[in-house]
């Protein structure tokens, strides 16, 4: 089902199933990203499940600012292992492991479209990617903050840029939707994946 109208990118706690109907193909991200033909097939057709925790201040720096740190334990069918992702949102890089990509660095913030803009500006291919990231989403998330999320994987020769937010999907007109649209690029070579996600609310 559709997002609660309770449900914001401060509170996004509870389960989120991603919805195959609504959400492009993983294929052609995972294939750029190193991962085997098996894998990938497997993941295709297993059912991913998101439970995701909101909190603050950050477990490094307990007695500090409260800098929002968002956790997302994800499951899926067909015994693929499970990943959990921990982002606290302060725009610095951390590192990284699990069992899919190996090991990265990622960085996490809440921003705005017109701060991303102003960022991208002039250059290339950001700009580009800039424009796509920020198309297809509700007033509410163009007009006000978006979680944005970088990941760097040096051994894998990727990057992945991806914003968080709630969209309109075509299939279901009048609805409000938590999405992330994601651009995945090589390092090595002028080769990227663009792809949106649409996550169904399950239950807090």
């Amino acid at each position: 089902m559709a997002a609660p109208a309770n449900k914001s990118l401060k509170d996004l706690n509870g389960k989120w199933l991603m919805n195959k109907t609504l959400s492009d193909s993983p294929e052609a991200v995972l294939a750029l990203q190193g991962i085997g033909w098996m894998t990938r097939k497997a993941v295709g057709l297993a059912t991913v499940t998101q439970h995701i925790t909101q909190q603050g201040p950050s477990e490094e720096n307990p007695s500090g600012p409260a800098v929002p740190l968002i956790t997302v334990e994800q499951t899926a069918t067909g015994g693929i292992k499970g990943t959990t992702e921990n982002r606290t949102l302060d725009w610095t890089y951390r590192a990284h492991s699990d069992w899919l990509f190996g090991e990265m660095q990622a960085k996490s913030r809440f921003t705005t479209f017109k701060k991303i803009a102003e960022e991208s500006a002039g250059k290339t291919p950001e700009e580009a990617d800039a424009k796509f990231l920020s198309e297809g989403w509700l007033p509410e998330t163009l007009d006000g903050e978006v979680v944005e999320s970088f990941v760097d994987n040096e051994k894998g020769k990727w990057t992945a840029w991806q914003i968080w937010g709630f969209a309109e999907p075509k299939e279901k007109k009048g609805e409000r939707w938590f999405t992330r649209k994601f651009v995945v690029r090589r390092k090595d070579k002028d080769e990227a994946v663009k792809v949106t996600m649409a996550y169904e609310w399950l239950e807090g």
